[in-house]
């Protein structure tokens, strides 16, 4: 608090402290800041590194901003291609520290519950196939690679379209784009 001063005063008796009356001349302002000349905010800089270092932990720094509300087909396929190679090693490590480990034990505990069958094909092994967006992408860029295979080898004559297994083929590109199985024929006879 403060308060007009009687003109009589001790600056011995004065307490800086909460709660505390100070004196004050009449018609002042009081008690004011130091005014330095920049304004030198600490909190700020340690909160923009805190800020810097979580975005480069979670990677976001890597890829430069969305320049507009809306990106086109390609700005996309790039942004996430770019993604990939980035996340490349990082996601092999997860999936085979991580992933692979956590659904073999979910499974097995939800096996022995009763919760989840045994799997038999016709004495056959089932192997359980997971995808994270990252493994998409990578099959998606699989895709890619081999259409642009195919239609490259199409387009020199039927000579050369002889060295593509098309039945094979379209199981391949069913299988990475992650068409059910049922939808697929199998022993397709090739001509």
């Amino acid at each position: 608090w403060q308060a007009d001063d009687d003109g009589v005063l001790n600056p011995a008796n004065i307490e800086l402290k909460p709660g505390a009356i100070i004196p004050k001349a009449v018609g002042s302002q009081g008690l004011k800041p130091l005014e330095m000349p920049g304004r030198f905010d600490i909190s700020q800089i340690v909160l923009e590194d805190l800020r810097a270092r979580i975005r480069h932990a979670l990677l976001a720094d890597k890829l430069g901003p969305v320049v507009g509300p809306k990106m086109t087909a390609t700005e996309v396929l790039e942004r996430s291609a770019e993604m990939a190679l980035l996340l490349g090693a990082t996601y092999g490590r997860l999936q085979a520290e991580l992933l692979t480990p956590l659904i073999q034990r979910a499974y097995r505990i939800l096996r022995r519950r009763g919760e989840v069958p045994d799997v038999a094909l016709d004495g056959r092994y089932v192997e359980l196939d997971y995808r994270a967006p990252l493994a998409r992408a990578q099959g998606q860029r699989n895709v890619q690679n081999t259409l642009s295979w195919i239609s490259s080898v199409l387009a020199m004559g039927p000579e050369a379209s002889t060295a593509v297994n098309l039945p094979e083929a379209a199981r391949f590109l069913g299988d990475a784009l992650g068409v059910p199985s049922d939808l697929i024929r199998e022993g397709i006879a090739e001509g």
